[in-house]
């Protein structure tokens, strides 16, 4: 069964709605597990007052009976706090840098509120509940995601993920910056926040996805389209304002040789796995899992909407005008390290789905548990 995602609905529409297909049966979806996940990409300093208008809570529609996912498509709905949609202003002055322009240009229109209605981070919330399903899907198989900022406005907020993920996520959900760092280099961010709300301005960032317990194989190498790389990478740049995407070392790994790059493997017992020599490659080799967790990057733009309004031009009369300013964070890099382990955590469920099949999660379980014996089995006929 191959995983879908379909959302819908405007920032400041009614509500937002997801629904996902393809989650096995039996698998546990807990609204607890969801709203828990919403929390979070609510929190985090750099926050618009949207942010504490809406509280995010999902209610499960469809798809779902006595906490177990039945088989059948899931359907999701975040109700909107803030539904003024049908009576905000007409926008004519696109921002630079956001989807205004572009995006009313394609449809011919000289008012772009229909496009960044759409086009609005606040989508986001439906991938990030869909997101926790796959999550907690992909626990129950043993495989963790963890998203974490490691660097806001360029300082360096970053700090060691070790094996035990749920440590670490707690640990990062009480950061302002959803930061693993030092308490000293959260502050100095925080203040680089401060002043750029102060100056009207804003901060991007970049956030690390870690995912543990991956099985070996999932991608595949005979056609870019089925690479785990490519998906990870489509996944992660189709997150509003994030601008690059690295695996591994990723751009880092251009300044080295071979020699200094390439994990080494190193042997083992008879019967188990290959060990690595270290982690450079991210988990991903070939466009495939190769045991190691999976880390990934993405980098994330300084947001289009400041209030020191940049220069634009009226669609209307081509005259030059201020941009239009809507209300929006002053950074959403915290944000992004939710919604990024949302969309890796879909992924990597996709995929798992392509490589074992199955109509339940015991049949998922079997056939993961029956690959690994095979993998033993060829290192010791």
């Amino acid at each position: 069964m191959e995983l879908q995602l379909e959302t819908a609905g405007e920032s400041h529409g009614p509500e937002l709605t997801a629904i996902l297909a393809g989650i096995p049966a039996g698998a546990p979806v807990t609204a607890a597990y969801l709203n828990a996940r919403l929390a979070a990409r609510q929190g985090g300093a750099g926050a618009s007052p949207r942010q504490r208008t809406e509280q995010d809570e999902v209610e499960i529609t469809a798809g779902v009976r006595d906490g177990r996912a039945t088989g059948n498509p899931i359907a999701l709905k975040i109700r909107n706090r803030d539904t003024t949609y049908a009576h905000l202003p007409p926008v004519h002055a696109p921002r630079p840098g956001h989807a205004d322009l572009a995006g009313a240009l394609n449809r011919g229109l000289s008012d772009a509120r229909d496009v960044l209605e759409r086009a609005s981070a606040r989508e986001t919330a439906a991938r990030v509940a869909a997101g926790a399903i796959a999550a907690e899907c992909l626990e129950a198989l043993g495989v963790h995601v963890l998203g974490h900022t490691v660097a806001l406005g360029g300082v360096d907020v970053g700090g060691a993920v070790d094996d035990d993920l749920e440590a670490c996520r707690a640990r990062r959900d009480a950061s302002a910056l959803h930061a693993l760092g030092s308490a000293e280099a959260v502050d100095v961010a925080l203040d680089l926040v401060a002043q750029a709300k102060r100056e009207g301005d804003t901060l991007g960032g970049i956030v690390e996805v870690v995912a543990t317990g991956v099985p070996v194989g999932l991608g595949g190498h005979e056609r870019p389209e089925t690479k785990l790389s490519t998906g990870l990478a489509a996944a992660l740049m189709g997150v509003q304002a994030v601008k690059g995407v690295e695996i591994g070392r990723g751009f880092a790994s251009a300044a080295l040789r071979g020699t200094e790059l390439h994990d080494t493997i190193v042997p083992t017992a008879l019967g188990e796995l290959p060990a690595r020599g270290g982690n450079e490659a991210g988990g991903i080799e070939g466009g495939m899992s190769n045991g190691q967790p999976i880390v990934v990057r993405a980098a994330m733009k300084p947001l289009a909407t400041v209030r020191a309004a940049l220069p634009s031009v009226d669609l209307r009369t081509g005259e030059a005008v201020p941009a239009r300013v809507e209300r929006s964070d002053v950074t959403a890099v915290p944000r992004l390290a939710i919604v990024a382990e949302a969309v890796v955590a879909l992924e990597l469920l996709r995929h798992v789905r392509r490589r074992f099949g199955g109509a339940h999660l015991e049949d998922v379980r079997a056939a993961i548990a029956a690959h690994r014996a095979r993998m033993r089995a060829t290192l010791a006929p």
